[in-house]
């Protein structure tokens, strides 16, 4: 039996036991990490972030499956033959490149070699693959997919999900710290709504003198629509959100929205939009999933896929910037053409028309999609370049690497700082509120008032039933409450 084909049978067991125990250890550590975290985040009330990190768990399953199956049909795949032909198409790398690619995949067997033992110094990780390649050659084909090309697969996934999760939280955490710093800004507010003296010496004032319109109207009408959208674009640059800017978005909101409540926080409830929204941005969705694939599937040689590639989620982020920064421009345009001098605080009128499609959750799905591509080509470059070294095919020219990294920094760093805060405040001028709005213990609280309602009207409708005719329609507060309570 070839060395490098031993089984278990022909295994020492404390090789067995040993390297068991050390994949067992780990996998417990990583687990009660996890349990650890999800404890202290129950502790102190983070509903929504533990139910990001409940998500993270379902994403590390997921690979888990994924591992699973690649392991279980490894061997089906690699007996899977076909042409040579067809082999030879659509290919990475250039066949007269083939000696040099082999050449460089030995940098990361010898990466690895390290932490082997001296008896498996230079095997394959999973296994030799010569048995399927024998299987085709006997035939006068080759392997549809190799055992070695399965298991680069396998790291290459592996690495995308953790550099992803990875990406999100430090958007999350570096966007959150920005947001953090305009609590001062919503102390002050709430210190002159409460000051009496203030409020009873306002007076009216011209539009066109207050902050809000002088940084952001500037006098242009319709008539320049081009001058404004440039404006905007460049504004996602330097003081994408200002104190007037807060302040004015905040008491719109608030006079809209929940005119019921003056002392309402709005620092507070925007915090807790940010935790529930990383819920759902640190998952791979089915639509991220797919891109993988077509990338996967274009990434041909000289089609340079992996540079173009990056510009997709550059232009997205500047798209996006710069479309919210418009919606600030747009309410003080609203304002500044209807009124000439108003009494007391400009309060502007949130509505759902000024987003794509009348749709505001869009902009969060567009951020989703933009932070996995980012992640996406920053896993693949070190996953290139661990895995089959820097002088690969696949990893292109200088001339392509370095616009790549400073694209997917630049992306980095504008998402967390810039259009992460400006998503969070200006997605909040829509025609309704999101259930953020409301504490964790009223939101279960009224999420099961409704619920208990809904059972109450349908036994009560098939208890009449038999003597009336028609069905009793719910409350318009109950139906929003359920429909508030699915999002």
């Amino acid at each position: 039996m070839a060395e490098g084909r031993t089984t278990l049978e022909y295994t020492p067991t404390w090789v067995v036991a040993l390297v068991c125990g050390v994949i067992v250890i780990i996998s417990l550590a990583v687990e009660r990490f996890l349990h650890y975290i999800g404890k202290v985040l129950k502790k102190n009330n983070q509903k929504p972030l533990f139910e990001a990190l409940q998500k993270i768990k379902e994403e590390l399953m997921l690979l888990g499956f994924i591992s699973l199956l690649l392991t279980v049909f490894q061997g089906m795949i690699a007996k899977i033959c076909i042409s040579e032909e067809l082999a030879s198409k659509w290919l990475p790398c250039d066949k007269k490149e083939h000696k040099a690619a082999t050449k460089s995949t030995a940098h990361f067997e010898s990466f690895f070699s390290s932490f082997t033992s001296h008896h498996g110094a230079g095997r394959r990780l999973l296994a030799e693959s010569s048995a399927s390649s024998d299987y085709c050659a006997g035939k006068g084909k080759v392997p549809l997919l190799s055992i070695t090309a399965l298991h680069h697969l396998h790291i290459f996934i592996f690495v995308l999900a953790v550099v992803h999760v990875t990406f999100c939280a430090l958007t999350i955490l570096f966007g959150g710290a920005k947001i953090r710093k305009w609590k001062q800004w919503e102390d002050s507010a709430a210190k002159e709504e409460h000051n009496l003296a203030t409020v009873q010496s306002r007076r009216y004032i011209q539009v066109q003198d207050h902050d809000f319109i002088k940084t952001r109207f500037q006098g242009l009408g319709k008539s320049y629509v081009l001058m404004g959208w440039l404006h905007s674009f460049f504004k996602q640059f330097y003081g994408s959100v200002t104190k007037s800017d807060y302040t004015t978005l905040r008491l719109g909101f608030v006079m809209t929205l929940c005119r019921g409540n003056p002392k309402f926080n709005f620092h507070k409830y925007l915090m807790r939009t940010l935790e529930a929204d990383f819920k759902k941005v640190v998952g791979i969705s089915w639509y991220l999933w797919l891109f993988v694939v077509i990338f996967l599937l274009i990434n041909i040689d000289g089609w340079h896929t992996y540079f173009w590639i990056a510009f997709v989620p550059f232009i997205l982020l500047l798209a996006v910037g710069t479309k919210l920064e418009h919606i600030i421009s747009q309410l003080a345009h609203e304002v500044a053409e209807k009124h000439i001098a108003i009494e007391g605080d400009l309060v502007v009128q949130p509505s759902d028309d000024h987003f794509w499609f009348n749709r505001p959750r869009i902009v969060l799905i567009l951020i989703h999609i933009i932070l996995f591509q980012n992640s996406f080509e920053l896993a693949f470059f070190f996953w290139i370049w661990v895995q089959y070294g820097f002088d690969s095919c696949t990893m292109g020219q200088v001339r392509f690497i370095i616009p790549r990294l400073v694209i997917g920094c630049f992306i980095q760093f504008l998402c967390s700082y810039s259009t992460l805060p400006l998503y969070v405040i200006v997605t909040q001028m829509g025609s309704s509120f999101k259930k953020a709005i409301f504490d964790e213990h009223i939101q279960d609280g009224l999420v099961g008032w409704a619920r208990m309602a809904k059972k109450k009207n349908a036994k009560k409708n098939g208890a009449d039933g038999s003597s009336k005719v028609g069905h009793k329609e719910e409350s318009p507060s109950v139906i929003q409450l359920q429909k508030l309570s699915n999002k």
